[in-house]
C-alpha cells in the first residue's frame, strides 16, 4: 500500500535501520502506509537509508552506541510520538574479538536501554517487537525432536566469555530476549512485547549495499558460490540446517505490530530445512551461466535425523505463508547480480 492508497497516521520507530533484516522491515512498513523513523549509527548511514527508500519519505535519528545509558532517550524526546517500536539493532558477524563489547553489551544493554527509554519517554507506544533469533531457541548439543516457541537455548554469559567464537552471538540473543521478557513482567509498562525468533536468513540484498563484503552474513554462502569460490567443494552446512526468506521475516514483524493477539508472544519464524548442496543445485539448474562455478559431485549433508520444527504459530497468528527455497535462492542470486554484475 503506497501513500496514495492510504497513509496511516501511525508512527513506527525502527532501530538498526541499515541492517539486512531492517531494510526489508522498513520496506514492508512503508508499503503498509506507516510513517517510519529509523535509527542509524551515523548521519551518513541515516542519509543512505533515507535515499534508498525514495520516493517514500522517512526521518532518521543517529544513535552511535546503543549500549550507552539513555542512548535512545533523545530519539523519543525529539521524534515522538510513536505507536510502535521495532528493535532490530543487534550485532551478528564472525571473528569475535571482544564478546562483551561486540556482542553482549550491544544486545543486552541496547535492549534494556530501549525498554527504559520507551517506558520513560514513549507513553503512546502500544507494542515493542524485537528481532531475536533461533540462536535463542536451539540447543545444538541436545536437540529435541521438535523445536517451537517453548524452547530456549541454554547458553549463558559465562559460555560467551569462555568460548566467544562459538557462544558470543548465541548468548547475546538469549540474554537480551530474556531481559526483555523480564522487564515487561516486572515493570508492567504501558506497552506489550512480541518477539520474532528467525533462523538463518536468505533473500534479496539491500539496494544500497556498498560492496559484496558488506552483505549480510547468511547470504555469504550464496555469494561465495556464484563467485566460484566453492568450485572445488562445498563447505559443511552445519551447524545450521534451517532457513527463512527475509521477506517472510519482514512480514512477520509487520503482522506482529498489526495483529492484536500477537502481543505477549514469541514466534519461531522458519521456512524449512536446507543444505549447501540444495542451494548449489538450484543455482546450477536454474542459472546455467553459473553452473561451471559450482561443484558437480557434492554430497548432500542434510542429516536424515535432522531436528524438526513447528512453525504453526507464525502461520496461524501472523498468517505467514513461507517462501520456497528455490524462489529465495534465485531472488537472492538475481539481486546480487543486479547490483554487482561482475560478481
Amino acid at each position: 500500500m503506497n501513500k496514495s492508497n492510504g497513509q496511516r497516521n501511525e508512527r513506527v520507530l525502527l532501530t538498526g535501520g541499515s541492517g539486512f533484516i531492517a531494510s526489508h522491515v522498513l520496506d514492508t512498513l512503508l508499503d503498509a502506509g506507516f510513517q517510519v523513523v529509523v535509527t542509524a549509527r551515523s548521519d551518513e548511514k541515516g542519509r543512505t537509508i533515507a535515499e534508498s527508500v525514495k520516493p517514500h519519505q522517512i526521518c532518521y535519528a543517529v544513535v552511535e552506541d546503543i549500549a550507552k545509558d539513555g542512548a535512545f532517550d533523545h530519539v523519543f524526546q525529539i521524534q515522538a510520538p510513536f505507536d510502535y517500536v521495532v528493535h532490530t539493532a543487534s550485532p551478528y558477524y564472525l571473528n569475535v574479538q571482544d564478546p562483551v563489547k561486540e556482542f553482549l553489551d550491544p544486545a543486552i544493554k541496547g535492549t534494556t536501554g530501549l525498554l527504559r527509554s520507551i517506558k520513560a519517554h514513549g507513553p503512546t507506544v502500544k507494542r515493542l517487537v524485537i528481532t531475536s533469533s533461533s540462536a535463542a531457541v536451539l540447543n545444538p548439543d541436545n536437540h529435541p525432536k521438535v523445536y517451537d516457541e517453548t524452547c530456549w537455548a541454554p547458553t549463558t554469559y559465562e559460555d560467551a566469555i569462555n568460548h566467544p567464537a562459538k557462544n558470543a552471538y548465541k548468548a547475546s540473543k538469549v540474554l537480551a530476549e530474556k531481559a526483555a521478557w523480564e522487564f515487561v513482567e516486572n515493570e508492567k509498562p504501558n506497552f506489550d512485547l512480541a518477539v520474532i525468533n528467525c533462523t538463518y536468513v536468505f533473500g534479496p540484498i539491500q539496494r544500497k549495499l556498498a560492496s559484496l563484503e558488506a552483505m549480510n552474513t547468511s547470504n555469504h554462502r550464496i555469494r561465495d558460490m556464484i563467485q566460484g569460490e566453492k568450485r572445488d567443494g562445498l563447505d559443511p552446512t552445519a551447524p545450521v540446517f534451517t532457513w527463512v526468506d527475509v521477506r517472510d521475516v519482514a512480514l512477520a514483524h509487520l503482522r506482529a505490530i498489526t495483529v492484536p493477539k500477537a502481543g505477549g508472544n514469541r514466534f519461531y519464524v522458519v521456512g524449512g530445512h536446507f543444505s549447501n548442496k540444495q542451494i548449489a543445485d538450484i543455482i546450477r539448474e536454474k542459472v546455467p551461466s553459473l553452473a561451471d562455478r559450482l561443484p558437480a559431485d557434492a554430497v548432500d549433508d542434510l542429516p536424515d535425523d535432522v531436528f524438526s520444527f513447528n512453525n504453526s504459530k507464525s502461520r496461524q497468528v501472523l498468517g505467514i505463508d513461507y517462501t520456497s527455497l528455490e524462489k529465495s535462492i534465485l531472488d537472492t542470486v538475481g539481486s546480487i547480480l543486479a547490483l554487482f554484475p561482475d560478481a
